[in-house]
């Protein structure tokens, strides 16, 4: 079988080149990251024009901060309504003694997913302490991020020198959490095939709880073990209590798990249990303010959230494919980088809309197009191969 085509065979990383042009503020992450990778500056227009309150909202603009902070020589313009930025990206240095306060709006892995992307092209190894919610909002949660993301990187060549501890948990609404993140750089990314996502072996997980009882992880563990102990029994649910100032601002629980296959490849399910802003102003701790989690599963109660989590879980192990649905974008981004001295090959079931936008997102910035291949069997999977873009990172020799 010949190696996928590429419609182009190289791309020019130049800042001078022709903008790339947008409408909406979906997708906002994807483009600012794939301009600052490629050197292409970006102009998004009609950032929610017709909305009651128009223009970028405080985490976007926070995060185009980030970005200024962690980069030389970029250019941002936003307009006075705040419905057109314009980004010129600059070269993505590093550093460390870094620190960012985040918007309590989003959680901090809202943030982090962006650092992932570009922080292992940059010119030193980046260190960076971020601020803000740790838990909560539509946004995986920090354990997701440490248990499931991180490992990802792995495949990538990314592991030696990369750190992630949370300080403090920080849940939804009053934040008030802080993490540390530390990545290494690499030259280029090699070329990989993910393609057998295996059976499931094991399932290990976090029950976290801040300014409540500690009992309510103990529920919470034990719910969910009763959904997944049906399937398979090396079930392990750690409990991570926070108490007096590493935990936060707001009351809040929840619970992340990750499912370990023998082939190595992990998928990822998390939920909490959002506190109304008046019981955490009160301090409260009762179910009975407990509000409907933001991700509209209806979880309330500690048992509601366990056995929640455990469900989707269960759904993203029945969907296939090598990675889950929250992690397709991050793989595919990185395959289109990797080096072009042989194809990389990956499994995934159904995309999501994540990962459709940066298919295309990744043919419009690098001029990869990846060829598609439906899986024959009872799978409802597709392989995705191409040839990368073979980025380098030149301050690496």
């Amino acid at each position: 079988q010949s190696p996928p085509s590429r419609s182009h065979t190289s791309f020019a990383m130049s800042t001078s080149s022709a903008p790339l042009r947008y409408r909406g503020s979906n997708w906002l992450r994807q483009r600012l990251c794939l301009s600052t990778v490629t050197g292409r500056p970006v102009v998004i227009t009609d950032i929610r024009p017709q909305d009651e309150n128009p223009g970028m909202r405080d985490y976007e603009a926070s995060f185009v901060r980030l970005l200024d902070k962690i980069s030389d020589g970029a250019e941002v313009s936003i307009d006075a309504t705040g419905t057109t930025l314009r980004y010129t990206p600059g070269q993505v240095l590093g550093g460390d003694g870094l620190v960012h306060t985040c918007p309590n709006s989003r959680c901090l892995t809202y943030f982090l997913e962006g650092l992932v992307l570009l922080a292992p092209l940059a010119k030193a190894p980046l260190s960076i302490k971020l601020r803000g919610v740790t838990n909560g909002g539509p946004d995986p949660s920090c354990d997701t991020f440490r248990t499931a993301t991180l490992p990802l990187l792995a495949k990538f060549g990314i592991t030696e020198a990369l750190v992630f501890k949370v300080l403090k948990r920080g849940a939804a609404p009053g934040g008030g959490g802080e993490v540390i993140f530390t990545c290494p750089i690499l030259k280029k990314i090699e070329p990989v095939e993910v393609l057998d996502e295996g059976r499931v072996k094991r399932v290990r997980g976090v029950a976290y709880t801040t300014r409540v009882s500690q009992q309510f992880a103990s529920r919470m563990v034990d719910s969910a073990r009763g959904v997944l102990n049906d399937f398979l029994p090396d079930v392990w649910i750690f409990a991570d209590h926070s108490k007096g100032s590493q935990s936060g601002n707001s009351p809040g629980y929840g619970l992340t798990l990750v499912s370990e296959s023998v082939s190595g490849c992990l998928k990822s399910a998390d939920g909490c249990a959002t506190i109304t802003e008046e019981a955490a102003a009160g301090g409260e701790t009762s179910t009975t303010q407990v509000a409907v989690a933001s991700e509209g599963m209806g979880m309330g109660t500690p048992e509601e959230v366990g056995a929640a989590v455990a469900r989707r879980l269960l759904a993203e192990i029945e969907l296939d494919g090598v990675v889950d649905t929250t992690h397709q974008a991050m793989i595919l981004y990185f395959l289109a980088l990797a080096d072009e001295i042989r194809p990389s090959r990956v499994r995934l079931s159904k995309l999501s809309r994540s990962a459709e936008q940066m298919l295309r997102h990744i043919k419009d910035f690098l001029g990869v197009a990846f060829k598609i291949r439906e899986d024959s069997g009872d799978t409802d999977t597709v392989t995705f191969s191409c040839l990368g873009a073979a980025i380098t990172n030149s301050a690496r020799r």
